[in-house]
């Protein structure tokens, strides 16, 4: 599996604070099946990570990890909230490309209220030659209100990343029934962990995409549609569901 959007680096936001955390969040992956691990800082007002800091983390636990022996890789990528994606200048912006993917970008989704101007900012983006991945829209209020709201961005381009704690309940009951009211509708493109803690991470990805209940789907989310992102290719199409009527997912007890 592939994870796009993770709070992995150490000392640059709210993810672990040492490079020993770092690690055991890596071990934890490697753990749960993961292969490759976007490290995705915020790049927002309270965390104003620089691509400088972000690369330089990058690379620092990446040999980290060769040397302790584990076998994950750490790509870059940055979590970008609306205002800095707007005022960044190209070559920035490139450099937070999602898993390395200078055309991709990964833009923080508000917990609260509906962005009015983010059908503009897409677009804006786009025109300057960037795709936007939207990060955990799910946990939106607005969003879990009215699920269909995505639809717009979905047909302009936009693909839409799932926290998987929202998939399998960790997140909560709202979180978990908008997830799978966007995957039912087909709005829903890539699960992430959106890890900050270990903790948190240990049950992550292979949990989710085994409560989607449709192996093939599971896979599209967690490896295809990523693997294509870092590689630059367009997203291959979504499989059909292995049986008829919407998407089912299994609850947790």
């Amino acid at each position: 599996m592939i994870d796009l959007h993770s709070h992995v680096l150490p000392g640059v936001d709210d993810g672990p604070e040492t490079l020993a955390g770092s690690l055991e969040i890596l071990r934890a992956a490697a753990e749960d099946g993961i292969a490759r691990i976007a490290a995705t800082p915020h790049v927002r007002d309270d965390y104003p990570t620089t691509a400088e800091a972000m690369e330089r983390g990058v690379a620092e636990l990446n040999a980290a990890a060769r040397d302790a022996g584990i076998a994950v890789e750490v790509l870059t990528g940055g979590e970008l909230d609306r205002g800095f994606a707007r005022s960044l200048d190209g070559e920035t912006l490139r450099r937070f490309g999602l898993g390395g993917n200078p055309g991709v970008l990964l833009l923080e989704f508000p917990y609260y209220g509906w962005p009015p101007e983010l059908r503009e900012l897409v677009f804006r983006l786009g025109v300057r030659g960037f795709q936007v991945v939207l990060a955990h829209p799910e946990r939106n209020g607005d969003v879990q209100q009215s699920p269909g709201r995505l639809k717009e961005l979905v047909d302009a381009g936009v693909l839409v990343q799932l926290t998987a704690g929202s998939l399998d309940g960790r997140l909560g009951r709202q979180s978990a029934a908008c997830a799978r009211t966007l995957l039912d509708e087909e709005l829903a493109h890539l699960i992430a962990s959106d890890a900050h803690a270990p903790a948190i991470r240990a049950v992550g990805m292979t949990s989710a995409a085994e409560t989607v209940g449709d192996a093939e789907l599971a896979h599209w989310l967690t490896h295809d549609v990523p693997a294509a992102l870092v590689a630059g290719s367009p997203p291959p199409a979504r499989p059909r569901a292995q049986r008829a009527g919407r998407l089912r997912l299994r609850r947790r007890h």
